[in-house]
C-alpha cells in the first residue's frame, strides 16, 4: 500500500504542491486579514477578507477553542473553525462546533425580552424593554433582602460556561445562598466518590501518556470533555496503550476497546473490587506509594485498634476484607467473565502508574449507592500509585485553573435549606431536582427565581411536576428564563430574556483536559470586530443592537446592572462590588473586569502579552487562550507555602499540619507537603467523616447493591431494567436544539433491546413498545441489536422536545408539536400532533426539512430518586414492558403527579439527616459550591 494517500479530489493530482506544504489553520500573524475563496461562488474564484476573531464554543462543558470568520465587508459571521492556540482543543472540534453558526443565525432565537401577559402555560407574550425587566426584578429582590427573605431568591443554573467565581461575587453580595445548579441530576455521583478519596471532585486522567486506560462508560464517543478527552485517547492507544471500558452499551468508545465489559448496570463496584482484589492477593500494588499516601495509621487506629500500628498490618486487613471480592463474584453479580476481570486487573497492573481511569455520568449517576462506584474505581488508581503522575489520573484541581477576580465579597452567613435540606447533610450539590416536591410541601416559597442553561421542565425527572410548581404563582411569584431560544421551561416563565449565544458573550473556562493548566477567553464576536473598525460600546447589548440581532444582551452586564438597580445608592452594601477597580464609584464594565484578572490573576500572561508589546486583555482577545502551565504532576508533593507555616504545628499523632482548626499540609518522613485537600491530608481509603456523619457501613470503598440489581427485576411479569444515561455525541441536552445541522444527524431516540428480548417479546426493529414506570408510561420505537446485555433496554436522554403551539414555543428543527392535557388533579397526558416538518423562515433550510421524528420525553415519567449520600438522582429504572394497547400512539405520554411524590416520600425515608458532630449541617472540609460563610454550617442553637 503507498504511504502517499490519493486526495480526495483526482482533478488536484494535476496541481502543483504548495511550497510549504498544506496548513491547517491560517497562522495567528494573517488573522487580521485571512483571504479565502467563496465556496458559494465555485468554480468560480470569488475572494473574501475576513477578521479571524477566537472565542469558546458552548456546545458541551469541554470548552474547546472557535475561530470566527467574520466578513469584513458585512460584518456577518460566516462560519466557524477550531482555534489552534488553544491548549484543550488545539484547533480540533466535533460536529457541535462548527455548528455554532447555525445557532447565531438561527432564524427563531429570541431577540427581545418577552413578558408574559395570560396565565403561566397560555403562550400569550408581550415585548417590553430591558428597563422594565430590571426595575420589576430589582425591586422584588431588593424587598426581599430588605424584609429578611433571603432564601427566596434563587439563581438555577445549568452548565453557565464560566468559572461560578463570577456569578458567587453576584450572589455572594446580595448575601444570600441562592445557587441552584443541575449536577445532582449529572454528576453528584462521581463527584462524591472522588471527594472522600482525595478532596477534589474529578479526575484528570493523563490519557495520551497512558499504558492503559480504563473508561467506565463512553467518554470517546461523547462523554465529559468529550473532544478533549478523545484526541488525547487516540493517542494513548496510537503510542500503545490498551483501554478497557466498561458499559452496559457497544458504545462507540467500546466499539474501538481492547477490552468491552457489558456489566449489568449496578454492578460496576463489583468488578472493580474483584480486580483490586486481585491485585492484592498477588502483591502487584505500590507498596512504597500507599506507605506514604494513604491514610493507612488513621484506619488502623479507628477500625482495628488490637492490630500493630504497621503498614504489613494494614496490607493484611485489606486483603481480608477484601478476599469476597473474588472474580467468580463479581461475574455472578455482574455478568462480565471472571476470567476477563482477571486479565484486566493484570493490565492495569502492568500499567503500574500509567493507569488513566474515568467515570462521570453512567454507572455512578445511575444506581443507589453508585457514588461507591469512583470510590472502587480510584481505589484501583491508588494500589497502582497512578496518582498525579505521567500517564496516570491527576486530580482535576491540579489541572483546572480558575483566575481570582477583583473585589471578592465576603460569604454570607445564611443557608438555603430548600437547596440544601438537612435530610442530605453531605450531598454533593444541591438536591435542584427535589425542588417541586418541597414546595409542595409548603417548606418555602420563590420571590425571584432565575433559570439559566437549564432547563427542568424537560432535564430532570418527574418534569410535570415542574410544570406545577411553575405554574403555580404563590409558589413562584416571579421567574425569569434567562436564554436565546424557546424551551420547554421558558414557556412557564415570566419573562423570557434573551441571552448571547457561545460567541455573544464574555467569560472564562478551563478544564482538565489534560496534564496542563490553561485557560480560555469567550467573547463577543460581533462586539470585537466593530470595535476594531474603531466603535466604542458601554455594553455588548449596545454592540448587538448596532449588529442589528435585536436586543441580545450578555448574562455578565445583566447582572451588573441589576446589582446596581438593587442598590442604587450603596446602602445595602452591593453596589460597591460591581465598581471599577480603576474608576473609583463607577460602575464595573467587563473590559475593567477581565483587565484586571488578566494582569493579577493569570501567572505568565503580562509577560507573554509584554514579549508581544500587548497589553494582558489585547492578548488574549487575539488568541483566546493562555497555557499557564505544561506538564503539571504530583501536585500533592509541593511545598506548603511559608505564610501558613507560620504558626503551624505539627499534631504528632496524625502527621497534620495545623493552622489553628485548618489542616494545611501533612508531614511524611521529616518532609512537609500540601498533600490532598482532605482532613488527613492524604489518600483517604478510611473515611471517619462517613462514620461520624452515620454512614459507617461505607466508610470503605465498598459494593452497595443498586436499586435496580437483577434479584429486583422480575422477567416473567415483562420487567426490565431501564437505562437512560447515555449521551449522543451530536447534542447537547437542550442547548443544540437550534443546530440544524446537528438534528439533521441525529433525531430519534429508539429503544434498545437485546436480540434475546426482542424474541421473547415479538417485537422488531421500528415496532411500538410501551414502558410502564412507577409513575406513568411512554411509547417509543424498539432498535432491536446485540449491543446490549440481555434484560436491559436503554434509551438516550438528549431527544424527546416538544412545544405547544404552533409556531411558537420551541426550535421547529427539533421539536415536536403535542396536546397536553390535566385529566383529574396530577393525572397529565401527552400526545404529539405532528412531528418535525418544514416551515417557512429566514433560512431556505427551513423548508428543506427531510426529518419528521423528533424523539420522545422519557424522562417525564421518572420519579426522582436522590440517594441518601451523594444526593445524587439515581436514573435507573425498573419498568415493565409490553406492547402497546389498540389506540396508543408513538409518543404517548402518561404521568400521575401524585404518585410521583409518594416516590419522593420512600426515597426521602432512606436519608440520615443533620445534625451531625458538634451541631454541623455539613462536614467544614468538605467541598461546597458557593460556600457560605463558616457560621452557616451550625444549627442555630435553638433548631
Amino acid at each position: 500500500m503507498s504511504n502517499n494517500p490519493e486526495p480526495l479530489n483526482p482533478a488536484a493530482k494535476g496541481l502543483d504542491p504548495p511550497a510549504n506544504g498544506l496548513a491547517s489553520y491560517p497562522l495567528p500573524s494573517q488573522w487580521e486579514d485571512w483571504i479565502e475563496f467563496d465556496p458559494a461562488h465555485w468554480p468560480r474564484k470569488v475572494e473574501r477578507r475576513y477578521s479571524i476573531i477566537p472565542t469558546i464554543c458552548f456546545n458541551c462543558e469541554a470548552g474547546c477553542g472557535l475561530l470566527a470568520y467574520v466578513d469584513k465587508d458585512t460584518l456577518k459571521i460566516r462560519k466557524f473553525e477550531g482555534n489552534p492556540e488553544h491548549p484543550g482543543s488545539r484547533g480540533r472540534n466535533c460536529a457541535k462546533g462548527p455548528a455554532t453558526i447555525n445557532q447565531v443565525n438561527d432564524p427563531e432565537r429570541i431577540l427581545y425580552p418577552l413578558k408574559r401577559t395570560g396565565q403561566r402555560g397560555e403562550g400569550k407574550w408581550q415585548r417590553v424593554s430591558w428597563d422594565e425587566v430590571l426595575d420589576d426584578l430589582a425591586a422584588r429582590i431588593r424587598r426581599a433582602l430588605v424584609e429578611g427573605r433571603r432564601n427566596e431568591i434563587v439563581y438555577h443554573v445549568g452548565r453557565p460556561g464560566h468559572e461560578l467565581i463570577y456569578n458567587q461575587r453576584i450572589l455572594h453580595s446580595w448575601g444570600i445562598d441562592g445557587h441552584n445548579s443541575h449536577t445532582n441530576v449529572c454528576s453528584a455521583g462521581a463527584r462524591t466518590g472522588y471527594a472522600f478519596w482525595h478532596g477534589a471532585d474529578r479526575p484528570s486522567p493523563d490519557h495520551a501518556n497512558a499504558r492503559f486506560i480504563l473508561l467506565l462508560s463512553g467518554h470517546l464517543e461523547a462523554g465529559h470533555y468529550f473532544n478533549p478527552h478523545a484526541q488525547r485517547i487516540i493517542e494513548g492507544k496510537q503510542r500503545g496503550a490498551k483501554i478497557c471500558v466498561i458499559d452496559t452499551r457497544l458504545s462507540n468508545t467500546a466499539s474501538k476497546a481492547d477490552y468491552w465489559l457489558s456489566t449489568w448496570p449496578g454492578t460496576e463496584a463489583a468488578v472493580l473490587l474483584a480486580m483490586c482484589n486481585v491485585i492484592l492477593q498477588e502483591d502487584l500494588y505500590d507498596a512504597e506509594f500507599m506507605l506514604r499516601w494513604v491514610n493507612w495509621e488513621e484506619y488502623l487506629r479507628e477500625e482495628h485498634p488490637g492490630r500493630p500500628l504497621q503498614f504489613d498490618s494494614f496490607i493484611a486487613a485489606l486483603k481480608e476484607l477484601y478476599a469476597p471480592y473474588t472474580p467468580e463474584f463479581a461475574e455472578q453479580e455482574s455478568g462480565a467473565s471472571a476470567a476477563v476481570i482477571v486479565e484486566v486487573a493484570h493490565e492495569a497492573a502492568r500499567a503500574k502508574s500509567a493507569l488513566a481511569t474515568h467515570v462521570w455520568r453512567n454507572a455512578a449517576a445511575g444506581n443507589l449507592g453508585g457514588w461507591q462506584v469512583a470510590r472502587a474505581l480510584q481505589f484501583l488508581v491508588v494500589l497502582m500509585g497512578a496518582v498525579g503522575t505521567p500517564g496516570g489520573t491527576n486530580l482535576n484541581t491540579a489541572n483546572k485553573f480558575v483566575p481570582m477576580p477583583p473585589m471578592i465579597p465576603a460569604p454570607p452567613n445564611v443557608w438555603n435549606e430548600m437547596m440544601w435540606p438537612r435530610e442530605f447533610p453531605i450531598a454533593f450539590f444541591e438536591m435542584s431536582f427535589l425542588l417541586p416536591h418541597f414546595l409542595k410541601e409548603g417548606r418555602g416559597k420563590l420571590a425571584a427565581y432565575f433559570t439559566r442553561v437549564h432547563n427542568p421542565v424537560w432535564t430532570d425527572p418527574d418534569g410535570m411536576s415542574w410544570i406545577e410548581a411553575l405554574s403555580d404563582e404563590s409558589k413562584v411569584e416571579r421567574h425569569a428564563c434567562l436564554t436565546p431560544i424557546w424551551s420547554e421551561t421558558a414557556w412557564f416563565a415570566d419573562y423570557v430574556l434573551p441571552m448571547g449565544h457561545a460567541s455573544e458573550r464574555h467569560d472564562l473556562l478551563s478544564q482538565e483536559t489534560h496534564c496542563a493548566r490553561w485557560i480560555g477567553f469567550r467573547q463577543p464576536v460581533l462586539r470585537v470586530a466593530l470595535e476594531k473598525k474603531g466603535r466604542k460600546f458601554a455594553t455588548t447589548l449596545e454592540a448587538h443592537r448596532e449588529a442589528g440581532i435585536g436586543e441580545v444582551w450578555e448574562e455578565d452586564e445583566f447582572w451588573i446592572e441589576l446589582s446596581w438597580r438593587i442598590d442604587p445608592d450603596g446602602a445595602l452594601g452591593i453596589r460597591k462590588n460591581f465598581e471599577s477597580p480603576y474608576r473609583a464609584g463607577e460602575k464595573l464594565t467587563l473590559e475593567d473586569y477581565y483587565r484586571w484578572i488578566f494582569e493579577n490573576s493569570v501567572p505568565g500572561l503580562p509577560a507573554a502579552a509584554q514579549s508581544q508589546k500587548m497589553t494582558p486583555l489585547e492578548y488574549m482577545r487575539k488568541y483566546g487562550a493562555f497555557l499557564v502551565e505544561d506538564n503539571v504532576y504530583r501536585t500533592h508533593e509541593d511545598g506548603v507555602e511559608r505564610a501558613k507555616l507560620d504558626g503551624a504545628a505539627t499534631n504528632p499523632a496524625t502527621h497534620v499540619i495545623e493552622k489553628g482548626r485548618e489542616a494545611v499540609g501533612v508531614e511524611i518522613d521529616g518532609e512537609q507537603y500540601v498533600g490532598f485537600p482532605t482532613p488527613s491530608r492524604k489518600l483517604e481509603f478510611y473515611s471517619k467523616t462517613l462514620k461520624e456523619w452515620r454512614w459507617p457501613e461505607y466508610s470503605v470503598p465498598t459494593y452497595i447493591r443498586s436499586h435496580v440489581h437483577r434479584d429486583n427485576i422480575d422477567i416473567t411479569r415483562g420487567e426490565m431494567l431501564l437505562l437512560p444515561t447515555f449521551r449522543l455525541p451530536t447534542l447537547i441536552h437542550t442547548r443544540s436544539g437550534n443546530a440544524k445541522w446537528l438534528y439533521e444527524i441525529s433525531h430519534k431516540n429508539p429503544v434498545w433491546i437485546h436480540t434475546k428480548d426482542a424474541q421473547r417479546f415479538g417485537f422488531e426493529t421500528g415496532d411500538l413498545v410501551k414502558v410502564h414506570t412507577e409513575i406513568g408510561y411512554f411509547i417509543d420505537k424498539v432498535w432491536v441489536t446485540e449491543g446490549i446485555r440481555p434484560g436491559v433496554i436503554a434509551c438516550s436522554h438528549h431527544l424527546g422536545r416538544w412545544r405547544l403551539e404552533e409556531n411558537s414555543g420551541g426550535e421547529r428543527w427539533s421539536t415536536a408539536l403535542v396536546d397536553l392535557k390535566q385529566g383529574s388533579p396530577g393525572k397529565w397526558m401527552m400526545r404529539q400532533i405532528h412531528g418535525i416538518k418544514p416551515f417557512k423562515s429566514e433560512d431556505p433550510d427551513s423548508e428543506r426539512v427531510w426529518w419528521e421524528d423528533a424523539g420522545v420525553h422519557q424522562n417525564l415519567v421518572f420519579p426522582v430518586q436522590p440517594d441518601p449520600v451523594s444526593g445524587q438522582h439515581c436514573w435507573h429504572l425498573k419498568v415493565r414492558v409490553e406492547k402497546p394497547a389498540p389506540g396508543d400512539r408513538y409518543g404517548d405520554i402518561f404521568v400521575d403527579t401524585n404518585l410521583a411524590h409518594e416516590v419522593y416520600r420512600r426515597w426521602l425515608k432512606m436519608a440520615r439527616p443533620a445534625p451531625g458532630p458538634g451541631g454541623l449541617r455539613r462536614p467544614l472540609w468538605l467541598n461546597r459550591v458557593y460556600r457560605p460563610a463558616p457560621e452557616a454550617f451550625y444549627f442555630p442553637e435553638d433548631s
